[in-house]
């Protein structure tokens, strides 16, 4: 046999090894797991901007306003727009030139940001022209997902033009799932512990209360950033906003315009991040001009 296998060229070494059954090797998938290695999730970054208290329709607010949108979409990669309430100057004159600011507002938003998603909350210059607002800008109050998020992330605007919030927005608040992460905005301040924004433009102490009370309890550590306006100001409250909100960070930008704001002072918007973990998000917000 032995020398049958040289004759054939093939030696006994090389006959013994051909007997071996072959072995399989089984490379991971790229889905597959491998144990004791843990996956690096990679954190994505969604750029987003905050308007408040644009005042189109008042002094020079629709020039201001148009200088400082085309900052804010040429800057990075903005995937949202947040405008916080008084976009317009409706309530002056009795509303009779409110169409008209509506109009000049909405114009600028579509033609500036293309196909850019956006959404506006009601303030109180716009509080006595509810159905104009609707035609031109869309609920008042609601809820959406926060583009990019594949719905892991909601963007919740709330109606408190008059200083209270409505049954609707309060119910919109009972409602929050702890399925999800939110990012909110209404048009008054929330009084927060050493607020600096003029009390006469802060919601009462009681207003306050129901709405931080109004969010379930398995919900508030999911409320990621509260953003309001009317104040005429920039403010940011990042840690213990009120008990029970250990995560949420607390926002006021009321100075995208003419009224009661000072160019190369506080005029100006929000940049904002909201940037996924494995953990979660977390939104951050700076001041630009």
């Amino acid at each position: 046999m032995y020398s049958e296998a040289i004759n054939d060229g093939v030696g006994w070494f090389e006959m013994k090894r051909r007997a071996r059954p072959l072995r399989k090797w089984v490379f991971p998938s790229k889905q597959q797991a491998v144990p004791g290695v843990k996956r690096r999730i990679k954190a994505q970054t969604i750029e987003f901007a905050v308007f408040g208290d644009s005042h189109v329709g008042y002094g020079n607010s629709l020039s201001i306003f148009k200088s400082l949108l085309p900052k804010a979409v040429s800057s990075g990669n903005k995937r949202f727009i947040i405008f916080g309430g008084d976009n317009t100057q409706a309530g002056a004159n009795h509303g009779n030139n409110a169409g008209t600011y509506y109009k000049e507002f909405k114009d600028t938003v579509t033609s500036t940001l293309g196909s850019i998603p956006y959404k506006a909350s009601i303030g109180n210059w716009e509080a006595s022209t509810r159905s104009l607002f609707t035609q031109y800008l869309g609920a008042v109050g609601g809820q959406m997902n926060f583009p990019g998020t594949q719905g892991k992330v909601r963007y919740v605007w709330l109606d408190c033009a008059l200083g209270q919030f409505t049954p609707a927005s309060l119910n919109l608040l009972r409602n929050l799932d702890d399925r999800y992460f939110y990012i909110i905005d209404f048009h008054w301040p929330l009084r927060v512990q050493g607020i600096t924004v003029d009390f006469s433009h802060v919601l009462s102490a009681a207003e306050t209360s129901k709405f931080f009370t109004a969010i379930p309890a398995k919900a508030r550590e999911k409320v990621l950033a509260i953003f309001t306006h009317h104040g005429h100001k920039f403010y940011r409250k990042l840690i213990n906003i009120y008990p029970g909100y250990t995560r949420t960070k607390f926002f006021v930008t009321g100075c995208s315009g003419d009224y009661k704001c000072k160019q190369g002072e506080n005029m100006g918007y929000y940049n904002a991040t909201l940037t996924s973990s494995g953990s979660g998000y977390k939104v951050e917000a700076y001041i630009a001009h």
